[in-house]
């Protein structure tokens, strides 16, 4: 399973959807879309938004920290 999480480190909603994927034992490669621009620009080619979170599990985009959205991503 491959989880991307695309965050920055001041917003509070990506560190709910990381601390929840964290509690649900799922494991994520944290992104920090202020730190790398490269990767900011994939996630808004992925997402079409620049908000933040952006969640990409197996390849399905969920925008914000929507937790019914990401347990069916994980199949949970």
């Amino acid at each position: 399973m491959s989880v991307i999480v695309y965050s920055t480190q001041t917003c509070p909603y990506c560190h709910m959807a990381k601390n929840y994927l964290k509690e649900k034992g799922i494991e994520f490669e944290d992104v920090d879309v202020s730190q790398d621009h490269e990767k900011g620009h994939e996630m808004i080619e992925k997402s079409g938004q620049q908000g933040v979170p952006v969640l990409d599990i197996n390849g399905k985009i969920i925008i914000g920290f929507d937790k019914a959205r990401i347990d069916e991503a994980l199949g949970l």
